[in-house]
């Protein structure tokens, strides 16, 4: 059993809401899918809040595993979970006389089979007597909400009698405590038998945030242990357990919802300290200007967060203190005054105030924000010219030129487009010579000359210019006439370049005139017809050199011939330029183009094409083609005549040409076999003028043996080499390094000869005993007794003893017969070129063991094993050196 008692204590807006199951039968049935009961009685409160959980409907699966989706008849009031509990949907106020039934129906997502219940809410006056009474409570605060335990069967199998939902519990932010708070006592129904624990577990219990809410294990007294924030966590899911002293759990857990109660602990803050709008001047009243917003963190569905605003003050009242109101709940403002005048008045500032508590001044708490407000600008002022009459002047035949600055004023503001200003010339311009552009940065009118003008034919202007804005005036704003300036433009006379007329000038004259030929005249005409003035002519331009012409009168002669195949003519065109210089001060010049189109005669004779060519030995299958070229043109020109020549006679035996075309001929052989080598065909060629020109062409005709496709097999083919940059820069990067390695080498053997020179240092080249000969007053015998070689006194283990030693001389490359004597081991000695490292050998002693030289009587003038007498004096003179050198 689940019942719920209100003390007169902590909770004046708890509201018990009680749901009583109709039991119906006795025994226990078969588990059946289905909802618990058919009809649900539900006790329901009078107001219920949006989302508020209602009651719980009881669905039994039987262990079916398949899942169920909940539905009710009245989704727009109401909503149900998957876990059967229903909410409000919507805030609702009931008639408290009548109930209401509402159908829930589960449908299997699997099998779409369903189920259907009732749910009768009826109000409490109508149920006072079905909310079951709460049983005996236990010792302790007897004023707190007392929350017991329903009762629980064995088996699961089985229907519960009761089931009942726990209502919110209410708690406000911000108390002051003490602290811990007591907020309602939990119980079970087996506490009367034996010794029960409680807890509680979740969010603000075991889960963080840890420990704002306590339970007492033994009296089940759940308690707040700090103040609240309803803007940090606006309510709490708790749920309770009741275990014995095993730990067994004895109770199905219920869930508690802990609902924080929020206070008016925040003001309203406007998102923005400082708003900004515009609106045009001249606006009529209720024009929206702009919307402020404010937010307050209290619950927006209470007074603590509903705000009003309201405008504070108005700077500058002008031209009343009531220009601008603001809707006290949107918070948008807008125009209540006509009046707004840019030119007087360009902005103005709002204080703006934002209340809670529905805008109550003695209990809610209010915040400010200031609202900038630009009025815009409107082309309500036309541009005004200052002053009506302007003037300028100007040098004929100038043009881009700034005759006159145009001002104006105009009151809107500054370079916007009701402000910039648009000039037209509406008189005095028949022509177009004159342009009014505006400077952009003073608005002022620019008068400038875009045409030239001609002071021979006006001398002065008299122009009526207008001015108004980019845009057209506001609406309703009526002026009588736009702002008009006259300007008088006076013309001033210049020295004008005399002009060649027509130019430029065609004549039209056959090629090959001779010098001294008169062509035409060419004379250029003075534009300032008030002055006296002499013109003289001079050649700029003739590329030929074939012109000349007469200073004084223009006319034109020829100094050479005239050729039109010339490369100084295009398309049978020659250009020729000359100038008119006048007399006057500045003097002023003019030039003029003479085109001279050239008539082609046959001046030319035609020439063969190409001069060289090559053919085999038999005239089979290959023939040489040939082409006439003239440098005329048609009729002197083609169709040409081709003949070979009767000089040398053999060219007509050995030769045939055939004509193919009016420009094209066939050289081939004539004969059956011509041997290798190469000939010249003189050829002649006719044209067909009406003077026809001939001329003999020689075509150089190289004869060879050909291959089976006609090609020449002893040629041989000469490629032109040449070398790219980049060729040229390998092969002189490769130059360099062959230097640079030559100098290393150069270097290396003088640094050789150095080191080589300094170690003869240490020897006198005269006391050197390889370049002397040292007398030792001794008979012996001959030449191969006493030239010897010094290496012997180096390597004396290498000589045999003369008893051994046959007769004559040995040859170094017979092996001995006979074991040849141990002497101790001696280091090898040094490089013979080494005289310092062999003097340090050769004065150590000798060893005592045999003679490594015996003195034979075959041999008396034999090398005796002692030191010689010149290597004490070598010594002593290797010392002084030695000192001198250090």
């Amino acid at each position: 059993m689940f019942s719920l008692h209100a003390g007169s204590g902590l909770f004046l807006l708890a509201v018990l809401v009680g749901l009583q199951i109709a039991a119906e039968g006795r025994g226990a049935p078969p588990c059946k899918p289905g909802f618990s009961e058919d009809t649900y009685k539900v006790v329901l409160p009078d107001t219920v809040e949006e989302g508020r959980p209602l009651f719980h409907v009881d669905f039994l699966d039987c262990g079916r595993g398949a899942p169920v989706r909940m539905e009710c008849n009245n989704p727009s009031d109401f909503r149900i979970e998957a876990d059967g509990v229903v909410y409000a949907a919507r805030s609702l106020q009931r008639s408290p006389q009548h109930a209401l039934v509402l159908l829930v129906k589960a449908i299997d997502g699997t099998t779409q089979q369903q189920w259907t219940t009732q749910v009768r809410m009826e109000p409490p006056a109508l149920s006072s007597q079905q909310v079951p009474d709460a049983s005996v409570p236990p010792a302790g605060n007897t004023d707190l909400m007392e929350i017991s335990f329903p009762s629980r069967r064995n088996s699961q199998l089985k229907r519960m009698k009761r089931d009942w939902v726990i209502p919110p519990i209410n708690v406000p932010e911000n108390s002051r405590g003490p602290f811990p708070q007591e907020l309602v006592r939990i119980r079970s129904d087996h506490d009367k038998s034996r010794a029960l624990r409680y807890s509680v577990t979740g969010p603000g219990a075991d889960q963080p945030p840890t420990g704002i809410f306590i339970i007492d294990p033994i009296s089940g007294e759940l308690s707040v242990n700090k103040p609240l924030d309803r803007e940090h966590i606006s309510n709490f899911h708790l749920r309770a357990h009741a275990v014995d002293l095993n730990g067994n759990q004895v109770e199905n857990p219920i869930d508690i919802v802990i609902n924080v109660i929020d206070m008016n602990d925040n003001r309203p803050e406007f998102t923005h300290q400082i708003w900004n709008g515009t609106v045009p001047e001249g606006s009529k009243p209720g024009t929206f200007v702009m919307t402020v917003t404010s937010v307050d963190k209290d619950d927006p569905k209470t007074a603590n967060g509903m705000l009003r605003y309201k405008i504070l003050s108005q700077t500058p009242e002008s031209p009343t203190s009531n220009m601008f109101t603001i809707n006290n709940k949107t918070g948008g403002i807008i125009t209540v005054a006509a009046g707004l005048d840019r030119e007087k008045v360009p902005q103005y500032t709002l204080i703006i105030q934002a209340t809670d508590m529905e805008g109550n001044p003695m209990y809610g708490l209010s915040n400010t924000a200031t609202a900038v407000i630009r009025i815009t600008d409107v082309n309500d002022n036309p541009p005004e010219f200052t002053a009506e009459m302007f003037s300028g002047e100007v040098r004929e035949n100038r043009v881009n030129v700034i005759v006159a600055n145009l001002t104006v004023t105009d009151k809107d503001q500054p370079n916007t487009p009701a402000w910039n200003a648009v000039y037209k010339i509406t008189g005095g311009d028949s022509t177009g010579r004159f342009s009014v552009p505006t400077d952009p940065t003073t608005n002022e009118g620019l008068v400038t000359v875009v045409k030239p003008i001609d002071y021979e034919t006006s001398r002065t202007f008299v122009l009526t210019v207008e001015a108004k804005n980019e845009v057209p005036l506001a609406r309703g704003i009526h002026y009588p006439h736009l702002s008009t300036a006259t300007v008088s433009i006076r013309v001033m006379d210049e020295n004008e370049s005399p002009y060649f007329e027509p130019n430029p000038k065609l004549i039209k004259l056959e090629e090959g005139l001779m010098p001294e030929s008169a062509l035409t005249i060419f004379t250029a005409q003075d534009p300032d017809r008030f002055m006296r003035q002499k013109i003289t002519y001079s050649k700029l331009s003739d590329p030929a050199n074939w012109l000349r012409i007469d200073p004084n009168t223009g006319r034109i002669t020829t100094i050479a011939t005239l050729d039109r195949e010339s490369s100084y003519v295009k398309n049978n065109l020659y250009n020729a330029t000359f100038m008119g210089l006048d007399d006057g001060k500045p003097p002023a010049n003019g030039t003029g183009t003479l085109q001279i189109y050239l008539l082609d005669i046959n001046d030319n004779a035609p020439k063969v094409f190409p001069q060289e060519a090559e053919i085999c030995e038999k005239p089979e299958p290959n023939a040489i083609n040939i082409t006439a070229v003239d440098g005329d043109l048609n009729p002197n020109a083609g169709p040409f005549a081709f003949e070979l020549a009767h000089r040398p006679f053999d060219v007509r035996r050995n030769w045939t040409i055939t004509r193919i075309s009016g420009d094209h001929a066939q050289v081939g052989l004539k004969i059956g076999f011509l041997e290798s080598g190469i000939y010249e065909i003189p050829i002649i060629i006719t044209d067909s003028g009406n003077l026809p020109m001939s001329n003999t062409s020689y075509l150089r005709v190289k004869v060879c043996q050909c291959d089976i496709n006609g090609d020449c097999t002893d040629q041989q083919h000469i490629m032109a080499a040449g070398l790219g940059t980049g060729a040229i820069i390998a092969i002189l990067l490769c130059i360099i390094i062959l230097l640079i390695l030559v100098l290393l080498f150069v270097v290396w053997m003088k640094r050789r000869d150095k080191e080589r020179q300094a170690k003869q240092l240490l020897i006198d080249p005269e006391d050197d005993v390889r370049d002397n000969i040292l007398k030792y007053d001794e008979e012996g015998g001959g030449e191969e007794d006493q030239d010897y070689d010094l290496s012997q006194l180096q390597q004396p283990d290498t000589l045999e003893p003369d008893a051994i030693k046959p007769v004559g001389i040995r040859r170094l490359d017979e092996r001995p017969l006979h074991p040849e004597p141990q002497y101790p081991m001696r280091s090898a000695a040094p490089h013979p070129g080494d005289i310092g490292d062999f003097i340090n050998e050769v004065t150590r002693p000798l060893p005592v063991q045999a003679e490594p030289f015996p003195v034979t009587k075959s041999r008396p003038n034999a090398i005796r094993p002692r030191r010689p007498d010149w290597i004490p004096l070598f010594l002593g003179l290797f010392s002084s050196r030695r000192q001198q050198l250090s």
